[in-house]
């Protein structure tokens, strides 16, 4: 296929080749895939400036996503690639053969660096969804923080940057700069721009900003990161959010209330209960989605509420396709007793789906998160479940919402009422907002840059 870029993608091409430091925030359906790969095409077998290049992905990008592109387009043509995933005698084998990029999955990182024997001889790295390099902890970070300064040039990408808010830059940011823009320890950086928010005595939960301290971020990082939003530069469908409530019952409000307040329930003979704080709160949306696991892995249903919600929705549909997230299995098992539901977890049944041939589909947040078309099939999304993940939330919703959807795309929430259910909506919200910030404050201008 012939590549005819927009002029933002022109600009973010440029901007990688002039950048050896490069923050790329794309908002999902603006191609960075092609744009990235355009860049390491001029770099390898242009300039000569790089001899290699490692793309990091989730796996199912890395396996289909990235070599789909670079066969996609006639302008990639000669520029050779391999895939290292799959068993360790595999990844080996892949990453021996003579090739300008080679793509693997995140989980590997660590085992590519320590463990594989292999040397780390890339002199260009590009990180798809940086965002998964969020925490200085993980031994992903750790690895690829050690071999950092032999890369010559690195590229983050993400649509979703400060998903869990602005703490999550440092290691982001950091991985790519080696600590020359937010310093190199997080504590300097924590104390620098934030002050203990949720606290119990002296154990701190969470940090909140201090004042100007969003705006002295975006400037320190705005010389490596431009961002882009999809609304800006591509002719989008319409978007209509909605909200349906369902209400428990009284008896099913008063073992919600018991589970709340006192962390453990005694339900159908089953005992229900929450070691800690962040357990309770999966306990809870659990009973709020009509179903809960007990302390054996078994099921006890609660209520339906959530269910007969989804199918008057797709009543209301009236034939048109409907795709429903789900998070637990036990709402994923529900669902699929109830209605004639196809899971959209493999090649064929996400075909099957683009082609109009599932009515009513479900899928995972998790694997629906990155680099999945599903905008041919329908434009109807439910969540029937909801996650605390920004980022899974905004990615699932955008293989609905993007560029090639011809009609009006509709998210409808079934919100449980007076439950953590009106907690996660509002957190999203707020999130949403922190993250709205930080890409207009690096938004890219290319009326400046065309001039």
């Amino acid at each position: 296929m012939k590549y005819e870029p927009h002029e933002y993608q022109e600009y973010a091409t440029n901007f990688i080749l002039s950048h050896p430091i490069a923050a790329i925030l794309l908002e999902m359906g603006l191609g960075k895939s092609v744009i990235t790969l355009t860049a390491i095409f001029d770099l390898t077998l242009d300039s000569f400036l790089i001899r290699k290049a490692l793309i990091i992905a989730p796996l199912r990008v890395a396996r289909d996503t990235w070599p789909a592109e670079i066969e996609k387009w006639d302008h990639l043509n000669g520029l050779t690639y391999s895939v290292a995933v799959g068993s360790e005698a595999q990844r080996k084998a892949a990453l021996l053969q003579r090739a300008q990029v080679y793509l693997i999955n995140r989980e590997n990182v660590d085992w590519l660096i320590n463990d594989s024997g292999l040397p780390f001889d890339y002199d260009m790295v590009v990180i798809d969804e940086l965002s998964s390099f969020k925490s200085h902890t993980s031994k992903r970070f750790r690895a690829l923080r050690k071999v950092r300064p032999n890369v010559k040039r690195i590229v983050g990408l993400t649509g979703t940057p400060s998903s869990n808010g602005l703490m999550d830059l440092w290691a982001e940011i950091g991985i790519l700069d080696m600590g020359k823009r937010l310093g190199r320890y997080i504590s300097h950086f924590r104390y620098a721009y934030f002050v203990p928010d949720k606290r119990n005595q002296q154990v701190i939960f969470t940090y909140k900003p201090k004042p100007g301290a969003e705006e002295a971020i975006y400037r320190l990082i705005s010389d490596i990161t431009i961002s882009m939003k999809n609304t800006d530069y591509l002719k989008l469908p319409d978007l209509v959010i909605n909200e349906i409530p369902v209400h428990l019952s009284k008896d099913e409000r008063q073992h919600y209330e018991i589970m709340k307040s006192e962390m453990v329930l005694s339900l159908k003979g089953k005992v229900i209960d929450a070691v800690n704080a962040a357990a309770l709160s999966n306990k809870l949306l659990q009973m709020a989605n009509g179903a809960v696991y007990d302390g054996n892995g078994g099921v006890v249903r609660l209520h339906d509420r959530k269910l007969d919600a989804l199918e008057d929705i797709i009543e209301a549909a009236n034939g048109k396709p409907v795709l429903i997230a789900y998070w637990y299995k036990h709402d994923l098992e529900r669902i699929m007793e109830r209605f004639p539901a196809i899971r959209l977890d493999n090649a064929e049944s996400i075909k099957r789906w683009n082609d109009g041939e599932i009515p009513v589909a479900v899928i995972h947040p998790a694997s629906a998160g990155h680099g999945l078309n599903l905008q041919a099939g329908g434009s109807s999304l439910v969540w029937f479940g909801l996650t605390w993940s920004l980022e899974l939330y905004q990615q699932t919703n955008a293989r609905l919402w993007r560029q090639g959807q011809r009609d009006t795309v509709i998210i409808h929430h079934i919100v449980a009422k007076d439950t953590i259910d009106e907690q996660v909506m509002k957190t999203l919200k707020r999130k949403d907002k922190t993250q709205a910030a930080l890409i207009d404050a690096v938004k890219a201008n290319l009326k400046e840059a065309l001039i």
